[in-house]
């Protein structure tokens, strides 16, 4: 009877068993099943994710041949470039669903192709301005190489008369003097007797010359390296001027013997320089020596 009960026992057991192991292989072939989906969205994901991206990326290309072509629409393109760079660094973000991303990005590809079109158009009309504007640049060209031969010709004519107009400065005689009280005037070679010098120049005459006042700065220098005189100085474009003296004279197109005087005391023995300055230009040097 007790064996009976006991056998009874263990197949109940066995039962029990029986159920939960059919029970486990279920719930393990489920949760497998649930995985396997998980993962084949999972994989789904990031190969739509990867997908989309490419798609972008090839949008920014286009969008950076079009902007480095440098057309007038260059700022509208790079505005709707950086909406997609923008687009790419989302979709980097999200892990969901892509398809809002995907409508953005079919909407990106819309603009792209109107932008492409309208670029292509501007394109076309340069390339037709650029013809009429080449064909007027062959003219103009032809025009500036005239003008530049007769600017040439008149330049070399100007030169000619310009340098025969200027006027020429010789003869530069120089003297020291010794003045007495009685204004007796007795010349000398004796820097230690000299009390004042007398200059003297020729203006030769030149018909072609503007006539009217001339003005020439003359400029003493002693064997010191000093300017007597005056010793003013003026400015002559870069150049400054100290000079002695200044002489003016009326200028009529003929021949002028210019003289001036230029007192002093304390002179040195040495070679004296003069040099006579038209504005800034030196055009007559001459020198003499004191004993």
């Amino acid at each position: 009877m007790e064996s009976k009960q006991s056998s009874t026992s263990l197949k109940a057991v066995i039962a029990v068993l029986a159920v939960l192991l059919v029970g486990s292989l279920v719930y393990i072939f489920k949760l497998s099943s649930d995985t396997e989906k998980v993962q084949t969205v999972l994989t789904t994901t990031v190969s739509e994710k990867e997908s989309v991206l490419k798609d972008l990326e090839e949008l920014k290309s286009t969008y950076d041949a079009a902007i480095a072509e440098n057309t007038s629409m260059s700022d509208e393109l790079i505005q709707e470039r950086d909406k997609v760079v923008s687009l790419m660094a989302e979709v980097k973000q999200s892990k969901g669903d892509l398809s809002a991303f995907k409508t953005k990005m079919n909407l990106l590809q819309n603009k792209l192709k109107a932008l492409m079109a309208e670029n292509e158009g501007l394109k076309n009309e340069n390339t037709v301005v650029k013809a009429q504007r080449d064909s007027t640049v062959v003219v103009l060209n032809e025009s500036k190489k005239y003008n530049e031969a007769l600017v040439g010709q008149n330049d070399e004519l100007s030169k000619v008369v310009e340098k025969g107009s200027k006027l020429t400065v010789l003869n530069i005689q120089s003297s020291a003097y010794k003045v007495r009280s009685s204004g007796k005037e007795i010349e000398t070679d004796k820097a230690r007797r000299t009390n004042m010098l007398k200059i003297s120049f020729t203006i030769a005459g030149n018909e072609i010359a503007k006539s009217g006042d001339k003005t020439y700065y003359v400029q003493v220098i002693d064997s010191k390296n000093n300017v007597l005189g005056e010793k003013k100085t003026i400015n002559f474009d870069s150049m400054n001027l100290t000079y002695s003296f200044t002489s003016t004279v009326k200028y009529e197109n003929k021949t002028v013997q210019v003289s001036e005087n230029l007192p002093g005391k304390d002179f040195q023995p040495g070679t004296y320089f003069i040099n006579v300055f038209d504005k800034g230009e030196l055009v007559s040097k001459s020198s003499f020596n004191l004993k």
